[in-house]
């Protein structure tokens, strides 16, 4: 019974472990993005306050419009630009999820598997084909996680490579 609680506590910890990992990767990409929405704050707050002197101290019509458009357009380059680097983070997020993910899965599958088997063989009674269908369940699931990430990263990167095709 001890060699059963053992196997537990170890899937247990395993799983502990994977979701520390998360959690330190969610943390981290957390950070990076809040660092480059404050960053991006600052200085467009420091360039609206230089735009606001330039439109006070602007004699004609032409010089205001041509101070307002340089401005929009300047504003519009930084949010893109905070808005791909977010993106690019949590694209390499999601890869690096999926990978943890998929290592999980095959990791717990082949645990839980074998910890199955030792379980089952200590029962009177012990249908293989149960234990089959339990880890083909289980290969289906993972190889399903893995398509989905594959194909979500593709899709991401394809929108990425669009995006900067477009300001070509």
């Amino acid at each position: 019974m001890a060699s059963k609680q053992e196997q537990m506590n170890e899937l247990q910890k395993k799983n502990l472990e994977a979701a520390m990992r998360l959690a330190q990767l969610s943390i981290e990409n957390s950070q990076r993005i809040m660092e480059i929405q404050v960053t991006t704050a600052k200085r467009l707050f420091e360039e609206g306050v230089q735009n606001a002197k330039a439109l006070s101290s602007a004699k004609d019509p032409k010089g205001l419009m041509e101070l307002r458009t340089n401005y929009a357009q300047s504003t519009t380059e930084q949010m893109l630009a905070c808005a791909r680097q977010i993106a690019e983070i949590t694209a390499a997020t999601q890869a690096e999820v999926g990978k943890l993910v998929g290592e999980q899965l095959t990791s717990g599958s082949t645990d839980m598997f074998e910890a199955m088997q030792k379980m089952f063989k200590g029962m009177p009674i012990s249908d293989q084909n149960a234990l089959g269908a339990m880890q083909t369940a289980m290969d289906t699931t993972r190889a399903a996680f893995e398509q989905m990430t594959r194909a979500s990263t593709e899709a991401f990167q394809a929108m990425t490579q669009q995006g900067t095709q477009g300001r070509r």
